[in-house]
Order: structure tokens, then sequence, then C-alpha cells
């Protein structure tokens, strides 16, 4: 008969205090340069502009003289905001549409690996890098009154196309080209989202005998529910700020027709030397902003959710 001895119980031990003193300060050591820059360039600004949006400031004198909730008031009886406000609903809506459907048309036509799909993304993303000024002029050069569609034009004994003297054909070619420009980002996005539809799904469709459009519509398209999501809402709030492009292509024409709540806010604060207008005028495109695009949210969680079930 043989007696084993059994091997004593190890317990665990708690960490030491000054270990984990030593991780939560060295965490905290990590986070502190993202904290620092997202509080300066977020919050203090936003502050600021809280602040500013209660006073009566030129921008140049010492003391802002406080004038409360006057600068709100004023909003709601200025008929060059309203107008504004108008413009940038309808350049965020039918661009947002514009963008999404030109996005998801084209990243559907160049999924896949190949070298030609690899050449048109690159193509299509390009305009994206150049700076909205650029583009202005660039399509202010070509569609402007003596640019050269115009020259064209009248030298085939057409008359001059109003691009960019109407108000109606200027806000149209403002969003066209506001499309233009930024639908490549939405076509990368819409790739990344294609690249993640499981392929069994598509094919066991396609065996059980569904055409491209009933694939499309009943596998792809709600698997690609986060990418619509993610796409609206960076289209919407991209939208809702436009300034340079209105800069370089009509600068807020004609007869300030075309005038963006943003080139407004710009234009009061350091045009007009009226930047607790100004200011106020940012904070309530600010919460305008946050309110659409945590509605779209919503409802698109919501649309997911129906789906799913």
């Amino acid at each position: 008969m043989t007696l084993t001895r059994e091997a004593p119980a190890v317990t665990a031990r708690p960490p030491a205090p000054r270990k984990r003193s030593y991780d939560g300060l060295a965490g905290a050591i990590m986070v502190a340069p993202a904290t620092i820059l997202y509080v300066v360039m977020l919050i203090v600004p936003v502050g600021l502009a809280l602040y500013l949006s209660l006073t009566d400031w030129d921008g140049f004198s010492a003391d802002p003289a406080f004038v409360g909730a006057a600068n709100y008031a004023r909003l709601l009886s200025d008929p060059e905001l309203q107008r504004a406000a108008l413009v940038t609903l309808l350049i965020a809506t039918a661009g947002t549409a514009g963008l999404n459907l030109l996005g998801l048309g084209f990243a559907l036509l160049v999924n896949g690996a190949s070298r030609a799909n690899t050449f048109f993304r690159i193509v299509l993303f390009y305009p994206h890098v150049l700076s909205a000024l650029v583009v202005g002029f660039l399509w202010s050069a070509i569609l402007g009154t003596t640019g050269a569609v115009n020259n064209l034009v009248t030298t085939w004994g057409g008359q001059v196309i109003p691009f960019l003297s109407d108000p109606t054909w200027a806000t149209v070619t403002m969003i066209a080209v506001l499309v233009w420009a930024g639908f490549g980002v939405n076509v990368v996005l819409y790739l990344a989202g294609l690249q993640a539809v499981p392929h069994s799904l598509i094919e066991a469709a396609r065996i059980d005998g569904a055409t491209r459009r009933q694939v499309f519509r009943n596998v792809t398209l709600p698997a690609l529910g986060p990418s619509v999501t993610v796409n609206i809402v960076l289209s919407l709030v991209t939208l809702l700020k436009t300034y340079d492009l209105v800069v370089s292509l009509t600068a807020g024409g004609p007869a300030g027709q075309t005038q963006t709540v943003a080139y407004l806010i710009l234009w009061n604060s350091f045009h007009d030397a009226r930047l607790g207008f100004g200011s106020a005028q940012s904070v309530i495109l600010m919460l305008v902003t946050a309110a659409l695009a945590f509605v779209v949210v919503k409802l698109r969680r919501r649309g997911e959710l129906a789906v799913h079930q």
C-alpha cells in the first residue's frame, strides 16, 4: 500500500494595491492626449459658442455685452435666416438621397476583385480628395455665364444656360456638384458593407431560384442596414454645414438665394461683426444637426430590427 500526499491547494492572491494604482496611472496617461484634444477642440469651442450666443459682441471690444436670449429671439423673425434654412434643408435632403443612391449604385458596379474595379474605385473617389474650394472654382469656370459650357452653347447659336445666375438653376447646380464631389466616400463605405454580406446567403438564395433583383432586395439590402445608417448620417451632417462650396461656386448668389445656414453664420460673425448673433445661429444649427442625426439613427435601428424579426 502506497501513500500519496495531496498537493496543497493554491489560492490566488489579490493583486497588490500598488499594481492596481500603477495600471490606473498608466491608463490615464495613455488616454490623456486624446482627452485633452477632445476637450480643447470640442468642449471648449462649444462652451464658448454658448456663452457668446448670449452676448452682443463684435469680436473686437474688450467686454461682450450680455443680452440674454435676445439673439435667439431675433432668429425667429430673421427672413434671411429662414430662407437660408430652407435652402440648407433642400440641399441636405436632396443631396443625401443623391449621395446614397449613387454611392450604392456604383458600389454594386465596382464590387469584386479586378484591376478594372480598382481603377474605377480610384476614379470615383478622386473628387473627394480635391478641396471644396477648388471644386467650386472648377465648376464655376465650366458652368458660369462665360464658362466653357455656355461658350460652346453660344458658339453653336444657342442661348446662355443660367446654371449659376438663376436661383433655381443655381440651387440644383450646387446640389449636383456636392453629390459629384462627395459620393466617392459613400461608394467606399458601401463597398465595405458589401464585403461583409455573407456569400453563403447569396448562394443559397440563388440556388432557391431568386433573381438578382430578389437577392438584392431580400438579402443584400437588409445586410447593408448598418452601412446605410452610417452613410445617411454622415451625408446629412456634412451637407447641413455646407459652406466652402457656396463661397467658391455661387458666393451665396444670385441675390442671396443660395446662402446656406453655415455660410450665413460666418457672414454674420465676421463680415458683419455680429459674433454673438452668429454664435446663436451656430448653436441652433448644432442642435438641429444632432437631433436629425439621432432621429435617423433611431428610425434606421427600428427598421433593421423589423427586418430581422
